[in-house]
């Protein structure tokens, strides 16, 4: 199975991929943080203060990374996110401004030329990134948005844009004709109605998953990507 966790930022797609990962015994896949590929792409920069231009050359590099791992997992895997998910966040910028925190007051945005072209830059980016994902995946687990956003200075991002995100999504998905399915709760509660919904026999007990996926986020570099050193 090629299962793919989605969900906006802040939903808690990271820690329940490695959970689902180790419940069922399937790879883990996965593209590099912003945090990672910003220094090595954009050194001294942060995604709020990046160009339109530049933020299209971030998405096109997770999800080229995000194409050649899941191409060395050819009898399945779970996906933290999917090839949608950087084009939808792209494209919602568009509505809300390249730095969604600098409209969060604002009922309507100002598009000027860059942004224009920007957008139908998008569009055309939607082309290989929905055949991708219709492709690649067998189904799609969607996180709903419980839990607010995470203050960590990270996430140039509002509730307006965790909802419109989350609308474009479950909006493509139903385009695409992907089936998915809704999971929410609590971690323990989320690989439960996972095994489930999708009849999984699990290597490991519930408990053990989620312990195991507790260590190993742990482990993640969470230095913010203006204190990281390019390698």
């Amino acid at each position: 199975m090629k299962l793919a966790i989605a969900g906006t930022y802040s939903v808690g797609k990271t820690l329940t991929t490695m959970a689902v990962a180790h419940l069922t015994g399937l790879p883990r896949s996965s593209a590099k943080t912003m945090r990672e590929l910003l220094p090595i792409s954009i050194p001294g920069k942060t995604l709020e203060e990046c160009t339109p231009a530049e933020l299209i050359m971030l998405i096109m590099r997770r999800n080229q990374e995000r194409a050649v791992n899941e191409s060395h997992l050819p009898h399945g895997f779970v996906s933290d996110g999917s090839s949608l998910h950087e084009w939808a966040y792209g494209t919602v910028r568009v509505l809300v401004g390249i730095n969604p925190n600098d409209s969060v007051n604002l009922d309507t945005v100002e598009v000027g030329e860059e942004v224009r072209f920007y957008g139908k830059v998008l569009e055309q980016m939607a082309v290989p990134a929905k055949q991708h994902a219709k492709a690649a995946y067998d189904s799609f687990v969607h996180l709903p948005i419980e839990f607010p956003l995470v203050q960590d200075g990270h996430r140039p991002v509002n509730e307006r844009f965790r909802s419109l995100a989350d609308e474009l999504m479950l909006k493509t998905l139903d385009e695409l004709n992907i089936p998915y399915h809704s999971v929410g709760g609590t971690i323990p509660e989320r690989l439960q109605k996972i095994i489930d919904i999708y009849g999984i026999r699990p290597v490991v007990s519930i408990e053990e998953a989620i312990e195991r996926a507790q260590q190993e986020y742990a482990q993640l570099d969470t230095t913010s990507e203006v204190d990281r050193v390019a390698a």
